[in-house]
């Protein structure tokens, strides 16, 4: 008899003229995203690929340069995409996509599609995400809002309850059907989603980023499976379609469009964030109280002299075995990272408390929490951006003491004319970004992942009780 219900149900939806139409828009739009998202990924990719190989070989065919000219010469690091961005595009769109590497500077990072985009793109991008987030839950809810009021107001209901089934039973057919029912709109696109990525590579499967799409995958599925469970338990609860219906577009536009911008503003207001003029007229102030290697008559830089000349006991700069100038620029790149080191903290910091807000209320709030989650294991949140900045950072505090090293140990003192061949640049390492492991990802979703096993046992559990108490009549 279950199984009977979970048939008829998945029979009758196909039925429904209006949502096998509805059906077959979501399923076209799922595909269209796939393709344009998978485009744009390869096409950013090669354009970011092709930008570090050029900078990289500009930098190692540079002209013969003295040192320090070098280190304000400088490089770029371009951050390539995520393999499984082209689901989910997340924050890339807003954050920058290279950054200037410069000794006694830590710059931000520029250039994001935003910069470049009309002001329409604060309306969200037509990406796999945003359907399997917005739409599916829509289609979910059109699909279930009569679940069990078309059959009370029909009177059929009553007459499966006198075959001995239960009400509970019922549920569980439904909600069999109706997933049915959702896999066969969203399994095509999925499939497509797994045959394209790892076509590329000729189907060599990589550990990481298979975990990466099952998990993403996993997620969507519990997060669809919450829905339909929600839907049908809403459906039971009410005795009218019409009411049913209203009930659950509540819901939804409450969870998909009130709750994500009130949680956005409440991170806001809680956590506020210095101005860019603020930060910088801290990080100026800041610096300034350090060494400084440009200014000759800067007190610091004096007194580091001289502890250089008790440190290797001569009278004289000149008697040093080192380059002075070289160890002054090291002291001075030393103190000056620190400070911006430590206001960078300052600010990601506050971010990460924003967001925290977010993952919090994905307790109350599943959208939220797939959200987070999907940005994760596309590695386009925020966590795999501060990654990539800090991973920049380090390289270009290692570029600028390796550069203020080969000043002081392969040029003489106060020596500026001298200028070293290229190929000495050719022995610094390029810059290279490898995104952390999934591993790394999931210790950062702890609260999107309680959040979503939370909603799973909230309707499951608590809904079907809910369900038991229902008065038939």
């Amino acid at each position: 008899m279950v199984k009977s219900i979970a048939q008829k149900e998945f029979l009758s939806a196909l039925r429904d003229a209006r949502f096998l139409a509805l059906s077959v828009i979501v399923l076209l739009l799922l595909l269209a995203a796939t393709v344009v998202g998978l485009h744009s990924y390869y096409t950013l990719q090669h354009e970011r690929e092709m930008a570090q190989e050029e900078v990289n070989h500009h930098f190692a065919n540079s002209a013969d340069r003295h040192p320090h000219r070098m280190a304000h010469y400088g490089s770029f690091a371009f951050r390539p995409k995520s393999s499984l961005s082209f689901l989910d595009f997340g924050l890339d769109s807003f954050t920058g996509t290279s950054l200037f590497l410069e000794a006694h500077k830590q710059n931000s990072s520029n250039f994001s599609q935003a910069q470049q985009s009309s002001s329409l793109i604060r309306f969200g991008e037509m990406t796999v995400a945003f359907i399997l987030q917005m739409l599916i839950p829509l289609l979910i809810i059109f699909l279930c809002y009569g679940a069990f009021t078309q059959e009370k107001e029909t009177g059929t209901l009553q007459l499966m309850l006198s075959q001995g089934v239960s009400l509970r039973q019922i549920s569980w057919a439904k909600v069999a059907g109706y997933s049915q029912i959702v896999a066969l709109v969203v399994a095509p696109a999925l499939f497509l989603v797994s045959l394209l990525l790892f076509s590329q590579s000729g189907f060599n499967l990589n550990a990481d980023l298979l975990l990466r799409l099952l998990l993403f995958i996993g997620a969507y599925l519990v997060y669809f499976f919450i829905f339909i469970v929600l839907s049908v338990v809403v459906s039971a609860l009410n005795k009218r379609s019409s009411t049913a219906l209203i009930s659950l577009l509540g819901i939804w536009i409450l969870s998909c469009i009130i709750l994500p911008k009130a949680a956005a503003n409440l991170g806001a207001n809680l956590y506020t964030t210095p101005t860019k003029a603020q930060l910088d007229a801290d990080v100026h102030d800041e610096v300034a109280q350090s060494i400084n290697g440009h200014n000759s008559a800067d007190e610091r830089a004096a007194a580091f002299k001289k502890q250089l000349l008790v440190k290797y006991g001569v009278g004289s700069l000149e008697q040093l075995p080192v380059n002075a100038d070289g160890l002054v620029m090291a002291a001075s790149e030393a103190q000056s990272s620190q400070v911006y080191q430590k206001h960078f903290n300052r600010l990601t910091g506050i971010f990460q408390k924003q967001n925290r807000i977010a993952e919090y209320l994905g307790l109350l709030n599943p959208y939220l929490a797939v959200r987070h989650f999907s940005m994760s294991m596309a590695g386009s949140d925020f966590a795999h951006y501060v990654h990539y900045q800090k991973v920049a950072e380090k390289y270009r505090y290692n570029l600028a003491q390796t550069l203020n090293h080969i000043q002081a140990t392969q040029v003489k003192y106060q020596d500026k004319t001298t200028r070293l061949s290229n190929a000495t640049w050719k022995q610094i390492p390029p810059f290279r970004y490898s995104s952390p492991g999934v591993g790394w990802a999931l210790k950062n979703q702890i609260n999107s992942i309680i959040a979503l096993l939370f909603w799973l046992f909230l309707v499951v559990v608590t809904g079907f009780k809910l369900i038991d108490k229902t008065k038939i009549v």
